[in-house]
């Protein structure tokens, strides 16, 4: 078996990520296989639109395979940042894909598996859906275009899942703009059928519900407020101020990196400027280069990840210790080693 599964039937060319038991988590040969399937199906006209999906019943994809990532940076490696670049432009293909590509977004979705997904055209959330871009708690910001989703959302509702890394229902999803349409999870055998002989939109509308509301709409007024501010020491501080939800929210945000936390603002804030998703993948390129320089990028997945004693050592310790030139250099140019893109 391999880790992910390709099939062609009825015109509909099928993705399954294949590790179950990682919670399909994302490999550079997964990556590289996908993206040249999608090149390939591109151009051929048995294939009238894309689908991807997840093996098993835990979720679509956990992100990036955490590990060998580690492994990586503690053993002075440059895969990852191989992996990495292939990654971007697979997002950006996707997200320029000039065929429907219908995104089963079941379970939990987070990190790698919002690129895989989120950038469709056509992407469906379910009843069992929980998406995050967690990275600040394992030191490193969010990547696979997750800066430019969530400076998109509606308010600062994408700021708030950012530094919190919360996860979404199906529900929010929709209201934020990750996500377009909601099927319960036990339909979803029915929408594969329908697919065979119907249009991506036609098949999803035989099978879809309205939404339920989204919880996150509904705390929109204090997350609003407290996230507008320009720091994320005026963000804790109105936080702190507000309601049980808000104090909440600071408490999580409180034991991330702080180093993360100002690179993650800063990239959210400038990636809202940004004309297009290849510009902003480029900015996160630079981030993403220089955290894995970085000890507390090791640190935060050591703590999470491998000891799992949840208990990581940043170092700066405290947001105040974190000073522009640090969050600064997230941002440096990468002269001959910058994103090149996608060559279409």
């Amino acid at each position: 078996m391999s880790d992910v599964e390709f099939l062609v039937h009825s015109g509909i060319g099928r993705i399954t990520l294949n590790r179950p038991r990682a919670l399909n988590a994302l490999t550079h040969n997964m990556v590289s296989a996908i993206t040249s399937h999608l090149h390939r199906w591109r151009e051929d006209p048995a294939v009238r639109a894309v689908a991807v999906d997840g093996a098993g019943d835990r979720g679509l994809c956990a992100g990036g395979d955490i590990r060998s990532i580690y492994d990586d940076a503690r053993s002075g490696g440059t895969a990852t940042l191989e992996f990495w670049a292939d990654e971007y432009r697979m997002n950006a293909t996707i997200a320029a894909y000039p065929k429907p590509y219908l995104a089963i977004m079941d379970g939990l979705v987070m990190g790698g598996g919002v690129g895989v997904s989120a950038h469709g055209s056509h992407r469906v959330v379910t009843d069992r859906s929980r998406i995050a871009m967690p990275e600040v708690g394992i030191g490193f910001v969010p990547d696979v275009g997750g800066t430019y989703l969530l400076s998109r959302t509606p308010g600062e509702l994408g700021t708030h899942a950012a530094l919190t890394a919360t996860q979404l229902s199906g529900a929010d999803a929709i209201h934020c703009g990750l996500a377009d349409h909601y099927v319960p999870a036990d339909r979803l055998p029915d929408l594969f059928d329908a697919l065979a002989a119907n249009t991506p939109v036609a098949a999803i509308a035989m099978v879809a519900d309205p939404p339920p509301p989204s919880p996150l709409a509904g705390e929109s007024t204090w997350i609003d407020h407290c996230y507008t501010a320009d720091s994320v020491e005026e963000i804790l501080d109105r936080l702190r101020d507000g309601g049980e939800t808000a104090v909440a929210a600071a408490k999580t945000i409180e034991g991330k990196s702080p180093t993360a936390l100002k690179v993650a603002l800063r990239a959210l804030r400038t990636a809202a400027t940004l004309p297009d998703l290849e510009t902003v993948l480029a900015q996160e390129y630079r981030i993403s280069r220089h955290a894995f320089a970085s000890p507390e990028f090791t640190e935060g997945i050591r703590a999470q990840i491998v000891d799992k004693d949840r208990s990581p050592r940043w170092s700066p310790a405290t947001l105040p210790e974190v000073d522009d030139n640090l969050v600064d250099a997230y941002f440096a140019d990468l002269g001959p080693d910058e994103w090149t893109g996608v060559t279409r």
